[in-house]
């Protein structure tokens, strides 16, 4: 599918440059064109090639697209996508009057790696767009962006020596600034543009953890205010002895040098507490929170996790941050719960979820279950991607909004719930058993849709309806050579462009640096 986007030349921006540049290769196949123009006289269109051509008769035997456009002023500003990732393209602009080529030839090519090659992954759609015909959604695991009929049309280069496809790549998606923002879980935070230069880098210099580096992980957001929020962790000894079967999940070795001769390691542990950081545009730290200020004197303790083994590992997985309410939610996977804290104050305001009690068995809140993905409605509601997990294991997850109490102390109730379904997975004539205990994640639409992501070994993306009604929906895959089968792709976020507006911003910001 083609698509073009013919846009007019803004004056008082600068001069027009040529775009794509000469020679240069992208990572993307939807590509912003621009060329200026002196003395404009009628209608123009570009025309492409595949391939690189320096003469006007070769170029013309081999033209691919011809897009109608008009000129604005001087100059002419054009969203066009290219058929193909590795190849090399050949351009122009051609007045339509008289056939004459306005401009020389411009020459530049495409890459491709293999999550972009659809013989090997694939995003394969199981119902078709009619709303949402016009957006693209980033997947993760895929580290691509894909148009609504599954085609690939831009993917994440390596970026500062890491290779991505063996990288904890998480949270890929686009930022208020029309960039992109993503992580590499526990190693950096980064913003980049369109062309994959990086314009931000987090720097996990463990000013906040005081342990050498931050361990970003879950999630990285770029806030409207142009400063930047990210969870990390720091690992902190745990201020009491448990007992000598406690669950050791999560936990580390911790070598605290006054006290590392009196204390009993096999009562006394180090964890992994969350932190919350928001850094400036200089990576100056601004605002930070310690989730351990709060659990140190919280009912932790008594948490039971499967086995019924004391579990004090609580998995920081997910924030979302109120920008107009200034209030800060954030996620805790193994304990079933939601705090609310106050920013920039720091104070917990409210605790969504089971409060465990001493010799007593986790026995769950009624509403959700080893959660990820926490937001806050236009409409003041909480909702969320609830794996679902706990019980015997093969519930389904759900897809949850919820009111918040009146007062502090209370009690969320659930308004409106949505089980999500498996389909699209090959007949074997057993029901197909699925688990869903990490990852996943929710998102709000304009339109109070939902985008969910199921993750895990069933990443089925998709697009609900405030009537539960499924707008669209598709499921990343990729081909195991020696089975000669889709396997499914393991997407921990994904997230979706819905607006043009969006869109234009982050292909023009492909130059901004």
């Amino acid at each position: 599918m083609f698509i073009t986007f013919c846009l007019l030349y803004l004056p008082g921006r600068g001069s027009t440059q040529i775009l794509p540049k000469e020679g240069s290769t992208l990572n993307y196949r939807l590509i912003g064109f621009s060329a200026p123009i002196e003395n404009p006289q009628g209608d123009y269109e570009i025309e492409i090639a595949v391939g690189s051509y320096h003469s006007v008769d070769s170029f013309k035997r081999n033209i691919a697209l011809r897009v109608p456009c008009k000129y604005t002023k001087t100059a002419l500003k054009t969203i066009i996508e290219v058929p193909f990732f590795g190849k090399a393209y050949t351009w122009s602009v051609v007045n339509l009057h008289n056939k004459v080529v306005k401009n020389a030839l411009h020459h530049f090519g495409t890459l491709t790696i293999k999550e972009v090659d659809t013989s090997l992954t694939r995003l394969r759609v199981l119902k078709k767009a009619a709303k949402y015909k016009d957006a693209y959604v980033f997947l993760d695991g895929n580290r691509a962006l894909y148009d609504m009929t599954g085609q690939p049309v831009w993917y994440l280069p390596d970026i500062d020596g890491f290779n991505t496809e063996r990288s904890l790549l998480r949270d890929l998606k686009l930022s208020p600034a029309g960039t992109i923002t993503f992580m590499y879980e526990e190693h950096g935070a980064y913003e980049i543009n369109y062309n994959g230069d990086i314009l931000w880098k987090a720097p996990n210099n463990g000013a906040v953890s005081q342990q050498g580096s931050e361990s970003y992980h879950h999630e990285f957001t770029r806030l409207s205010n142009g400063h930047y929020m990210t969870l990390g962790i720091e690992y902190e000894l745990w201020n009491r002895q448990l007992p000598q079967d406690t669950s050791t999940n999560y936990h580390i070795s911790h070598f605290d040098k006054v006290r590392k001769d009196s204390i009993d390691r096999s009562k006394v542990v180090s964890l992994p507490f969350g932190t919350v950081i928001e850094y400036n545009e200089n990576g100056d730290i601004v605002w930070s929170w310690r989730s351990s200020d709060y659990f140190r004197k919280s009912d932790i303790y008594y948490h039971k996790g499967r086995g019924n083994q004391p579990d004090i590992a609580v998995h920081e997985n997910s924030f979302y941050f109120d920008e107009k309410a200034q209030i800060l939610y954030v996620g805790f996977r193994n304990i079933s719960r939601i705090l609310k804290v106050k920013y920039p104050e720091g104070k917990v305001i409210g605790a969504y979820g089971e409060i465990y009690k001493p010799d007593a068995p986790e026995q769950g809140n009624g509403l959700f279950c080893r959660q990820h993905s926490i937001r806050h409605s236009d409409k003041g509601y909480l909702y969320m991607y609830n794996n679902n997990s706990c019980g015997h294991g093969d519930a389904l997850p759900q897809l949850l909004k919820l009111e918040e109490p009146a007062n502090e102390g209370g009690s969320l109730k659930k308004i409106w719930a949505y089980d999500c379904t498996i389909e699209g997975v090959a007949d074997t004539g057993q029901r197909a058993f699925h688990q869903y205990p990490v990852g996943g994640n929710i998102i709000e639409l304009p339109d109070y849709s939902i985008f969910a992501n199921m993750s895990t070994t069933y990443s089925k993306v998709f697009i609900l309806g405030e009537d539960k009604e499924i707008l669209w929906s598709a499921i990343p895959e990729k081909w195991n050579e020696r089975d000669k089968k889709w396997e499914m792709v393991y997407d921990y976020r994904a997230s979706i462009i819905t607006s043009r507006k969006d869109l234009e911003n982050l292909v023009w910001n492909a130059e901004k640096k």
